[in-house]
């Protein structure tokens, strides 16, 4: 991993001019799409938070991928702009040709200006973000990092050490949380393979009942997500509530008090790259995103995908008090 980016490394990301010149006609780099989206940052500095070295398949669900010379900064997210305002906000990855390392100590420049291949850039990403037109059968499909995902990485084996080591040697996860995941894996992963763990975490006796009347969320509203005995009564057997999925992830949130990001109605299908509209409520909260610490085959993903979720399975509270709420567990 010698001269490869770490976690807590500055970088810059690359002009227009530069970053074209590592593309091929499809707007892409070793298959992973530079979006409409990242266009804002050229020029800009980041701080790398993660390699990403295994993160999770959300096509196939066949466990984590590799994608090679790729790595997040901080927090950035697609706003959605150049892909029909897909609501989804998923992490952006970049390739390590796309950035230039910070030396320690390099004063701030000031951004200089775009060449031609702006210009040049933004037409050719703009063809590339659209996978077929609106008059195409089926309608319009998008193209983007999630659709590009799985074909751009590389399959990674669950019992595959090195695939850990590069977790832990380029400063993405820290030790302290290195030994703790990897005791809950091990142990997960085994009872897993014995049949001793339910392959529906959380599933309802019945058919679905919501125990809450629709709330109406909006953007800044407070809510505490409700326990998971409540939720279960909100679950089919298969542990969906009108074809949402409560995830395992989603479990160490319960009990906790969040403010509404937003309210999603519209996102990329990731398999067709069609838009999908949300027929029933679907809420996105502040600060709840997959963690990869408590799902089989998807230890130590750092995609920090914001899981959806439904109104029944949240009640408001007093924004006044929402900052002392506790978790269930420990009030």
């Amino acid at each position: 991993m010698s001269g490869a980016l770490r976690a807590g490394d500055e970088v810059e990301v690359r002009s227009a001019d530069e970053i074209l010149a590592t593309l091929d006609p499809a707007g892409s780099a070793a298959g992973l799409p530079f979006m409409p989206e990242m266009l804002k940052h050229c020029g800009r500095r980041f701080v790398v938070s993660a390699r990403a070295e295994r993160i999770c398949d959300t096509i196939s669900h066949s466990g984590s991928m590799r994608l090679p010379d790729a790595v997040l900064l901080e927090d950035l997210r697609c706003d959605g702009t150049g892909h029909g305002g897909c609501e989804a906000e998923c992490r952006i990855f970049w390739k390590e040709a796309w950035l230039r390392r910070v030396p320690r100590g390099e004063a701030r420049r000031s951004r200089a200006p775009e060449g031609v291949g702006l210009v040049e850039l933004e037409q050719r990403l703009a063809r590339a973000s659209k996978a077929s037109p609106p008059e195409a059968p089926g309608g319009e499909a998008y193209r983007c990092q999630a659709t590009e995902l799985v074909r751009a990485s590389r399959r990674v084996r669950l019992s595959d050490p090195r695939s850990y080591f590069r977790v832990l040697a380029s400063g993405s996860v820290a030790p302290g949380r290195f030994v703790r995941v990897m005791g809950r894996a091990i142990v997960l992963e085994a009872l897993s393979k014995l049949g001793r763990l339910p392959e529906v975490h959380l599933a309802g006796d019945g058919s679905p009942v919501d125990a809450a009347p629709e709330l109406g969320l909006q953007p800044g509203d407070w809510v505490q997500v409700r326990s998971p005995e409540e939720i279960q009564k909100t679950l089919s057997p298969h542990g969906k509530n009108r074809g949402l999925w409560f995830d395992r992830e989603m479990l160490p949130f319960c009990g906790k008090t969040y403010r509404v990001r937003r309210r999603v109605t519209h996102i990329v299908d990731e398999r067709s790259g069609r838009m999908l509209r949300m027929k029933s409520d679907c809420i996105m909260l502040d600060g709840a995103v997959c963690s990869g610490e408590n799902s089989l085959g998807r230890w130590f993903c750092p995609r920090g995908i914001f899981p959806y979720w439904r109104e029944s399975w949240l009640r408001r509270v007093d924004p006044q008090g929402a900052g002392a709420a506790r978790p269930a567990a420990e009030s």
